[in-house]
């Protein structure tokens, strides 16, 4: 999923450094992990700033969950290694993964993998596709077709290759609050290439704000914010169409792929920004929701209360327009 970065307002990374209050300390810390930015802040009673655990998490889960680590477990799995067994990462990702993908008839799909990566948006160049090859791909595409049995992954077809590209960082932001709660700090921001997790506030009881970058497809043009977002115990996650694709013959595809057709999603929706408890469900939902459309998306959140979400998508004439749930009203400051 391209992830559409969210741009923390008035924050500037810096190491460490006592608070206004005196009271707590404001560590901040920023690295590189899943081939994007990781970055976190927190306020303590004291200084100790935890990067070597936080880069020490970030290096398990690498091990676990990249399809591009060649000796990665997800890997190995891929590569149908019958001494393979999943640990807790993948356990929980293919469990909330499946309960996604049932709720929203496949719109999200872990087994998506191939399809992406024939269009060229994974890691291998595009293929020329036409109907024909993309009837051949799609056997190897369906949530169904793969199940977990004890400790092991199984799959219908040898050929099924699965990727939580479109989960794992939303769920690496729950990992690594779940560690920051663990040595009792309440208080802290953390962001995986732009899905987040915000907890409790900032001294003075100040929530956490961030921005949505307003679309374009010129990566040379500067990103402004469409909006701003203030949050307190909840998790984010924006995902996008408008920078991550290519044109052919005049025709633009997007990245995100439609399981059941194989073919690039045409719709009008250019970004999806979901707020939920867990990072995790977030990401999730936010490729689903581009995958279904507008309408779709609208008609399922009004059976799905526990998510707020804003959209920006095209009009008929080509202006930015926006839609929300209700319960985003009080959090969103239009720019």
């Amino acid at each position: 999923m391209n992830r559409i970065k969210l741009i923390f307002a008035g924050l500037v990374w810096l190491l460490a450094g006592a608070c206004s209050s005196g009271k707590l300390f404001e560590i901040k810390f920023a690295g590189e992990t899943q081939g994007t930015y990781y970055a976190v802040t927190y306020f303590a009673k004291d200084s100790i700033n935890y990067q070597p655990q936080v880069d020490s998490i970030l290096e398990t889960i690498d091990r676990s969950l990249s399809l591009w680590n060649k000796s990665s477990l997800l890997t190995r799995i891929n590569e149908n290694d019958t001494s393979a067994k999943v640990d807790q990462y993948i356990l929980d990702l293919f469990a909330e993964s499946e309960q996604v993908s049932e709720k929203t008839g496949g719109a999200f799909d872990i087994t998506v993998g191939p399809l992406v990566n024939a269009w060229g948006f994974g890691f291998s160049d595009r293929m020329k596709l036409d109907q024909h090859k993309i009837d051949s791909i799609l056997p190897l595409v369906g949530f169904h077709k793969v199940k977990l049995e004890g400790n092991k992954i199984i799959k219908e077809d040898p050929g099924i290759k699965l990727d939580f590209n479109a989960i794992a960082q939303g769920y690496t932001v729950d990992i690594i609050c779940q560690f920051l709660r663990s040595k009792g700090i309440e208080n802290y921001l953390v962001d995986v290439g732009g899905e987040l997790l915000g907890r409790g506030s900032k001294p003075g009881n100040i929530k956490w704000v961030v921005g949505i970058e307003e679309p374009s497809e010129n990566d040379d043009f500067e990103r402004n914010l469409k909006a701003t977002i203030s949050i307190s115990d909840r998790a984010i996650a924006t995902s996008g169409n408008y920078r991550k694709f290519f044109e052919e013959n005049g025709v633009k595809f997007s990245h995100t792929i439609d399981p059941k057709t194989g073919y690039p999603v045409k719709h009008t929706l250019l970004s999806v920004t979901v707020i939920t408890d867990r990072c995790s469900t977030a990401d999730a939902y936010a490729t689903a929701f581009m995958v279904m459309g507008l309408d779709k998306a609208k008609e399922f959140l009004t059976q799905h209360k526990e998510f707020e979400t804003y959209f920006i998508f095209s009009g008929k004439t080509g202006e930015i327009l926006t839609w929300s749930t209700p319960g985003i009203a009080g959090m969103v400051t239009e720019e």
